[in-house]
């Protein structure tokens, strides 16, 4: 069988670990990130809980799920999934995140197999999972196709894949690059690339390609008078997530 293309782009990967080290601190460069956690979580624990049928209210809801995390960065999705009692997996192409989503989660008292690692390299080595989480990484790759393609592999069937990304439009480069690198720096100049922006469209049209069938997508809105993040069915324009599963 051929190896499967890497689509890990270099220069990406320079900039998150140069990062690295900043991962838990709720007021640094992952500041918005931290702000956003609660809403992302929100939808993964919905979208989950009804795809396996799991009441949330219950201990370890998650339990005999098995969860990769994929571009974990330090762990801020990998520990609350670990905490709601799944078996977790968090992947990293940038080898200086690992170290230190490796330390919190000792400090946490949490047992997650964080690993130096691609989808691709996964996908080859034959892990499969009921949950792939694959949050604000689609824009940062090579090629999406082929990375999409690769989370497609590594579900079970009737697995579960939730993608988050930002949108392409105006709106987005004003907001995403010009108000959260230039403006508030909340990100480091260049953190994003605007043309590698997806549109929903575009996206489930991806997705479809690599062999999902998309069942939702939602928008992340931030409101600046609150300074939170909410759930929007209509609200699209700048950063949303969709789901999707993997055909029995």
């Amino acid at each position: 069988m051929q190896a499967q293309r890497n689509t890990v782009d270099p220069a990406e990967i320079a900039k998150f670990e140069a990062m690295a080290a900043e991962w838990w601190d709720p007021k640094g460069k992952f500041k918005p990130l931290h702000m956003l956690n609660p809403c992302r979580l929100d939808y993964i624990t919905n979208q989950i809980g009804g795809q396996f049928d799991r009441d949330l209210t219950a201990h370890d809801p998650f339990r005999n799920l098995r969860i990769l995390d994929i571009g974990c960065g330090g762990g801020l999705l990998a520990e609350p999934m670990a905490r709601l009692g799944a078996d977790v997996v968090g992947a990293d192409a940038a080898e200086r995140n690992i170290p230190v989503a490796q330390v919190h989660a000792q400090q946490s008292g949490l047992s997650i197999d964080y690993r130096h690692t691609t989808a691709e390299a996964l996908a080859e080595a034959g892990e499969q999972f009921d949950v792939v989480l694959n949050m604000e990484v689609v824009e940062h790759v090579a090629d999406p196709l082929a990375y999409l393609t690769a989370c497609r592999r590594l579900l079970k069937p009737g697995g579960l894949h939730i993608c988050s990304t930002i949108n392409r439009n105006p709106k987005s480069f004003a907001m995403a690059i010009v108000g959260a690198e230039l403006v508030m720096r909340w990100l480091p100049r260049g953190t994003h690339e605007w043309s590698k922006f997806i549109t929903p469209d575009e996206l489930f049209d991806l997705l479809h390609r690599a062999g999902l069938n998309p069942v939702d997508r939602k928008g992340f809105v931030f409101n600046p008078v609150t300074w939170q993040w909410s759930l929007s069915a209509r609200d699209l324009s700048v950063n949303y997530v969709t789901a999707s599963v993997k055909p029995d």
